[in-house]
């Protein structure tokens, strides 16, 4: 599987009625680094009003570690609306927290959501994205005839040598995409004549 994820932290900053929203943007590959960055924010805006946040640690849209917080604005005006955006983001493992320093006007509930939301959308126009890549590891068994075939066409499959062996075979363990194993077990069938074999490593 692989998916977009912010390629680096990203910072926007609007004003609406004199309040100061300030949204802050970073991938995050588990619940702990959401929770890490969090609180990294917390410590540099130290006197904001508030510091609102949502996360979502897995592929796009899904909602198995999701995590957001109102952070004392009315219920459900700032961690909802910033969670549905970063759902519908098409961006995964990404985490938002917007800092807001109050100007002295209320904006209302509806307001809120719209500032809290808009603030995210903003910072996922602007920010730099990259691809979350699941891995997956394989030891690649061949005859010595065989070895300088499997090295030209392992780049076509994105994988990578990692280990090797020399004995009455050549034995690679081998890193690559998760979706391109089968593809690689095919040309390994097709150049060995089938008596090639390519293992799951755990």
């Amino acid at each position: 599987m692989r998916y977009p994820v912010p390629a680096a932290s990203h910072r926007t900053t609007d004003v609406i009625q004199r309040s100061r929203f300030i949204t802050t943007v970073e991938r995050v590959g588990t619940v702990e680094a959401a929770e890490a960055f969090v609180r990294r924010i917390r410590a540099e805006f130290p006197d904001a009003t508030h510091n609102c946040w949502a996360y979502v640690v897995g592929p796009p849209g899904s909602t198995g570690h999701v995590g957001m917080s109102d952070d004392g604005e009315p219920h459900n005006t700032a961690g909802r609306p910033m969670l549905t955006v970063l759902l519908h983001s098409g961006v995964g493992d990404v985490a938002a927290v917007v800092t807001r320093y109050y100007g002295g006007t209320k904006l209302g509930t509806g307001g809120l959501a719209r500032a809290y939301s808009g603030g995210v959308q903003q910072a996922l126009r602007e920010l730099p994205l990259g691809e979350r890549v699941e891995l997956t590891r394989v030891r690649v068994t061949v005859d010595h005839a065989s070895v300088s075939g499997l090295q030209r066409f392992l780049p076509d499959h994105e994988a990578s040598v990692v280990g090797q062996e020399w004995g009455a075979e050549a034995t690679f363990d081998v890193e690559l995409p998760e979706e391109r194993a089968e593809a690689l077990r095919r040309a390994v069938g097709d150049l060995t004549r089938g008596r090639g074999t390519v293992a799951s490593v755990d």
